[in-house]
């Protein structure tokens, strides 16, 4: 099972073992495997588990479970052909003849193929497992064909021609059953059906002796057919055997690492390998080499922090004494007798004394972190000082003498990423036990001690500040849900706030946030992920009982598109002035077409990097720097100038007139948001996209009032006036501005002499900016609700395969909970459907359970976040038209999703809430007192 934990172990490996199940087939989850697996440069194989299902469950003949699963490696393979194809598409970017770049491309050793040993067969539940290699060997002999040919024809839409003892092609088109079937599937279903389905002991016997077998007795004689099926096959078929030779022999070995991939762990996304210092990209050579010699430079990446009992560590556990530690111990008691004896003569508290010893013998109790690592380089030994990186280190801006030799994480200032940290304890990791290791060379996985006060999650051990931070793994869950905790008991507040520290460095997909109101708040991936967390902060981490709220899921608000174009378009224009008068503004909002959204959602990055790359640069920068920056600046400039181009064409083409982007003056929230501030005045105003004229000069005080402004905007868009949730999708256009720079001359020019008169002038200056500030929020908020609002649900993708007695109970859960049916098909060669849907997030919760209860287990699900969709409801909705009020009524009884969803928001948030406390108040509701 791929686990929210499990993919931060990925940049640790060199190889995946990617298992799919035959009956369910590609999952949701089979594809994000797929793709991080290719985004870390991974190699992959596969592992095709429970085709012992499709003999007993399904009951397949060996042809169509063969079908079964040709059609699951064409599915596949297909995913690895799109990741690649995405992949070389993108490099081949800005070359017009794009399907050149694929024809040049090698993807040969990219798929899954049976033939070159990368592809096992298996059935974990009854422990057997074989690949292409072990029936060649075993049947070259008795065909009559080497072992190598008879590997290579296995596979394919080949068969075995018993007149000629030859392998020939083309199976399917002359009726013949494929050599597969004949030499592999057959063989495995006759022993199924001999031990499992007629139970015929006199067979299963004779299968034994023909294999050559040696069974336990005992399980040969046991009355459960499954426990007969695994002592056969996990004899003749061992899966821990072929797994692992699979793994031996197409799974690079950790002293191999392709240069792609030693840049992809140094290299990151705002700073590629090529722009890194000379020094750092040096250390490319130590990547590579993977040499544990002494002269090489020691790096170690900690993917995460484990939590592991104190009493589980090899220094706490209970072991045997031998003869040398109970003579040692008796002489210590001794000592602690004679000192005991001496101190009560010369009348000591021998009570103190007493309580003292006690107290050293007592092992603290609690949790301790060990960090999860790989050495890329290089030697780790017990005892050593390193340097300890943080995720933002940046190799070219520190200097060896700011760091401080004993500083910890909380002892770092701001723009300080680098600790100095002494390697403790060493471990080898033998699955839950743990051995100590006085030294661990490169290529090895290792758990390191002493960590915690200098990592947080992850971090990058290196003797060298030259070295860079791993970069972090991109993330495929993305945290939606969330949950406010508190103690049970008041004074147990410093217990949870404990926990919720731990829980944090232990979990990489968790995030705790201290709200305003001082409430501590939980985001995860998912409902399970909720229940794990909660689960381990109550008997792990605080070890108190906690109440956590009701799940909190994200609102975003929007407005509806306009019928009318935007150019005759007059709906919600709003004027706005300040107290004074010396600032007015005119502004509306429309509602942004979904490409231009979506164009801003996947460039987030760009737009982020937007003010560093096109503001001024430090002064006390060196050479080497300028020159970087300069490097970087010139990358990044042509990101944003391609962004802006795109921009460009998508306004062009809803019909916004061309280069409507030149006049975005500001995205939002924080700057980097899918909403839009234009300016469609008269006036000139400066260009985000630093396009202005030479010729033109901006006076101060138009540059201060366009600052507030834009403040005002990300206000307005960090919180709606449905529910106070950030908008999406909203443009507001500034149709005319009107500043009294006569007014605000004085404010920004105090004379030199007077500095009362200065210090009063810059206080009005502030206080005119807040008065800005607060104007173009309200008008922003009035323009927005002057058009048809909306409120947008967080949607979940809902992969579900299910059997076929059951998909109408699916179809009413997933229309119950306001779901979407995009397709549902019978998968060819089951009797099971496939369905995905688009399921809102909200309603989501408890649905594991009500699936398990509608269909007696028949059913499973996979959750993955997809996007946001406009709820189409308006919220403030009430019948008003004859045909309205002759349908609902007066009192429109029917429930408004949209409502329920904004009082549920406004209620948590302590907003006004627009219900009424008392229903139905003429009638009687008085009960006769029982005497």
């Amino acid at each position: 099972m791929w686990t929210f934990l499990q993919r931060f172990l990925l940049r640790l490996c060199d190889g995946a073992i990617v298992v799919v199940d035959v009956v369910e087939g590609v999952c949701a989850q089979t594809k994000v495997v797929l793709k991080q697996v290719w985004l870390e440069h991974i190699r992959p194989v596969l592992v095709l588990n429970k085709i012992d299902r499709l003999i007993i469950e399904m009951k397949m003949q060996p042809l169509d479970a063969y079908v079964r699963m040709v059609q699951l490696l064409e599915q596949m393979n297909a995913q690895v052909a799109e990741l690649f194809t995405v992949d070389v598409m993108s490099k081949k970017e800005n070359i017009t003849d794009s399907s050149s770049g694929l024809e040049e491309a090698d993807d040969s050793n990219i798929y899954f193929t049976p033939e070159q040993g990368n592809v096992v067969f298996a059935s974990a539940a009854d422990g057997w497992g074989f690949s292409l290699q072990d029936f060649a060997r075993m049947f070259s002999s008795k065909l009559g064909l080497r072992e190598e040919e008879l590997q290579r024809s296995l596979w394919g839409d080949n068969y075995f021609n018993t007149k000629t003892k030859t392998v020939t092609a083309g199976a399917q088109e002359k009726a013949k059953k494929p050599l597969f079937v004949q030499v592999v599937l057959e063989n495995l279903w006759s022993v199924y059906d001999s031990v499992v389905i007629r139970k015929d002991k006199i067979m299963t016997e004779k299968i034994v002796q023909n294999l050559q077998l040696q069974i336990n007795p005992r399980d040969l004689k046991h009355s459960d057919p499954k426990v007969q099926i695994h002592a056969i096959l996990s004899k003749w078929l061992p899966l821990s055997d072929t797994v692992l030779r699979m793994v031996c022999e197409k799974l690079p070995c950790p002293s191999y690492m392709s240069e792609a991939r030693a840049e992809k762990l140094m290299s990151s996304l705002s700073k590629p390998f090529e722009l890194l210092p000379e020094a750092t990209q040096q250390l490319k050579t130590a990547f590579v080499a993977c040499s544990s010699s002494d002269d090489a430079p020691t790096i170690a990446f900690v993917s995460k922090m484990m939590v592991v009992d104190r009493h589980c560590l090899p220094k706490n556990k209970v072991r045997l004494l031998s003869s040398e530690d109970i003579a040692l111990r008796r002489q210590q008691v001794r000592e602690k007798l004679a000192q005991f004896t001496m101190k009560q003569e010369q009348g000591d508290n021998v009570a103190v004394q007493e309580q003292q010893v006690k107290s050293e013998d007592v092992l603290e109790d609690g949790p301790i972190f060990i960090a999860f690592a790989r050495v890329f380089s290089g030697t780790l030994k017990r005892g050593q000082e390193l340097y300890v990186l943080g995720p933002k280190y940046d190799p070219g801006a520190t200097i060896d003498n700011s760091v401080e030799p004993s500083g910890a994480l909380k002892d770092l200032k701001a723009g300080q990423y680098v600790t100095r940290a002494k390697i403790g304890d060493l471990y080898l990791l033998m699955g839950r036990e743990l051995e100590c290791l006085e030294s661990v060379p490169a290529g090895n996985v290792v758990g390191i001690g002493g960590l915690e006060e200098h990592i947080l999650k992850s971090g990058t051990l290196s003797s060298s500040l030259a070295c860079p931070a791993f970069t972090e793994l991109s993330q495929m869950v993305m945290p939606i849900v969330r949950v406010a905790v508190e103690p049970a008991r008041p004074c147990e507040m410093p217990e949870l706030i404990k926990g919720l520290k731990l829980l944090n460095q232990a979990d990489p997909c968790v995030q705790v946030v201290l709200q305003e109101s001082g409430e501590h708040v939980l985001i995860t991936a998912g409902e399970v992920h909720l229940q794990r967390c909660l689960q381990d902060l109550e008997e792990c981490y605080a070890k108190i009982q906690i109440n956590a709220s009701q799940p909190i899921v994200p609102f975003r608000e929007t407005i509806m598109a306009p019928l009318e174009p935007i150019s005759t378009s007059n709906a919600g224009r709003v004027q706005i002035e300040t107290p004074g008068k010396r600032f007015s503004m005119r502004l509306r909002a429309v509602s942004l077409p979904e490409e231009i959204t979506n164009v801003l959602e996947k460039n987030v990055e760009v737009i982020k990097t937007m003010p560093q790359i096109q503001g001024p640069g430090h002064l006390d920068q060196t050479e080497e720097e300028i020159e970087t920056n300069k490097k970087l600046g010139l990358q990044w400039r042509s990101k944003i100038t391609k962004l802006h181009h795109r921009l460009n064409h998508v306004f062009g083409m809803n019909g916004w007139g061309d280069n409507a982007a030149d006049r975005i003056l500001s995205f939002g929230p924080r700057r980097c948001g899918p909403n839009v501030l234009l300016n469609y005045t008269p006036i000139t105003l400066p260009c985000l996209w630093n396009k202005n004229p030479t010729d033109i000069v901006f006076e101060r005080v138009t540059l201060e009032c366009l600052n507030s402004v834009i403040n005002g905007f990300q206000l307005a868009t960090l919180a709606g006036p449905i529910c106070e949730e950030p908008l999406h999708g909203v443009a507001f256009i500034i149709e005319d501005i009107a500043i009294a720079v006569d007014q605000l001359a004085p404010l920004s020019h105090g004379e030199d002499g007077d500095s009362n008169h200065n210090g009063q002038s810059q206080q009005q200056c502030r206080s005119f900016s807040g008065q800005i500030m607060s104007a173009v929020k309200d008008g922003c908020r009035r323009s927005f609700t002057n058009q048809p609002q909306r409120l947008m649900a967080a949607m979940y993708n809902c992969s579900i395969q299910v059997s076929g007695e059951v998909v109408g109970k699916i179809y009413a859960i997933l229309s119950r909970r306001h779901g979407k049916i995009l397709e549902g098909d019978l998968e060819e060669g089951s009797a099971s459907f496939s369905i995905a849907a688009v399921l809102p997030v909200v309603e989501s919760f408890d649905l594991a359970n009500e699936i398990r209860k509608q269909t007696s287990g028949l059913a499973s699900h996979q959750l993955t976040f997809s996007h946001w969709e406009v709820i189409d409801i308006d919220p403030f909705w009430v019948p008003t038209t004859d045909e309205e009020l002759e349908l609902y009524g007066d009192k429109g009884d029917s429930i408004n999703r949209a409502h329920v969803y904004m009082n549920s928001v406004r209620r948590r948030k302590g907003l006004a809430v627009s219900e009424k406390v008392v229903e139905f108040a003429e009638k009687q509701r008085t009960l006769s007192r029982k005497v």
